[in-house]
């Protein structure tokens, strides 16, 4: 039996994967790079493989849902970012799918693109880095 902050995590990063999805399905198939990059960030969050093939098997369109904080918005926002790059076509569908969510955020969608521009640099970018990047995100992009 779990208890109920342990199932509230559980939800927290299922929640996650499920955001992913929907920018993996949102130009109308998921490429099997997508699919690998999602085993790979569930298991960076504890997620069991099997665990990720139930969400990806679910024939159901998942919606965003918006994390609490800014620091949360920004790490999915990082994952989607991995996975707008990950099948190394970067999709109109899929920018605009990230620049609702950062809207969604309370951001401005122009986070989107100059995130694009700092992954550029070097995909992805070096956790010291990030850090850097989500403080300055904070300060540039709230709306």
């Amino acid at each position: 039996m779990i208890g109920f902050f342990e199932h509230q995590y559980l939800s927290y990063k299922k929640a996650h994967i499920k955001n992913l999805l929907a920018l993996a399905k949102v130009d109308g198939s998921m490429h099997p790079k997508e699919e690998a990059l999602l085993y790979k960030i569930g298991k960076r969050y504890g997620l069991k493989d099997r665990q990720v093939r139930e969400l990806i098997e679910k024939d159901e369109k998942f919606d965003l849902r918006v994390p609490d904080n800014h620091n949360d918005k920004m790490n999915l926002l990082y994952d989607l970012i991995l996975m707008v790059y990950a099948d190394d076509v970067i999709d109109d569908h899929e920018v605009a799918f990230c620049e609702e969510a950062v809207e969604q955020f309370g951001m401005k969608k122009e986070l989107v693109t100059w995130l694009l521009e700092e992954f550029d640099r070097g995909t992805p970018p070096p956790p010291d880095e990030w850090e850097e990047i989500k403080e300055e995100a904070r300060l540039k992009f709230l709306a």
